[in-house]
């Protein structure tokens, strides 16, 4: 089991429709056609710089590319990305993407996040 975490700058003039795009459309897609789990989704602040902010969870790297080959090459997801541009503009800007891999002792061992191999 792996874990991914993507960090999101989102801007305050349309941070509503970006929410309401992921909450509707993005989330939808990624877990009902493409097995994306989502653990948990945050907005945060980082000094003047508004941040969506998720964490998936994948059997493995394969599981994790494949998910997302899928879902960005998704006629559906294309069009509403071109729909909601034209209306709201740019949504997202710098997005950062990590693998995060558990040290022995994290507290998240045993607690459901995480499971021995």
């Amino acid at each position: 089991m792996i874990h991914q975490l993507r960090i999101y700058e989102i801007f305050e003039h349309n941070k509503a429709a970006f929410h309401a795009r992921f909450r509707d459309h993005a989330a939808r897609i990624m877990r009902t056609r493409y097995d994306f789990q989502i653990v948990a989704m945050w907005e945060s602040r980082f000094g003047e710089r508004t941040e969506f902010v998720y964490v998936l969870e994948w059997p493995d790297e394969a599981a994790k590319t494949a998910g997302w080959t899928a879902f960005m090459a998704d006629a559906e997801w294309a069009e509403i990305k071109r729909v909601t541009h034209v209306e709201h503009g740019l949504m997202v800007g710098q997005i950062e993407d990590r693998l995060l891999a558990p040290v022995d002792y994290s507290p998240a061992w045993g607690h459901g996040l995480l499971a021995r191999a």
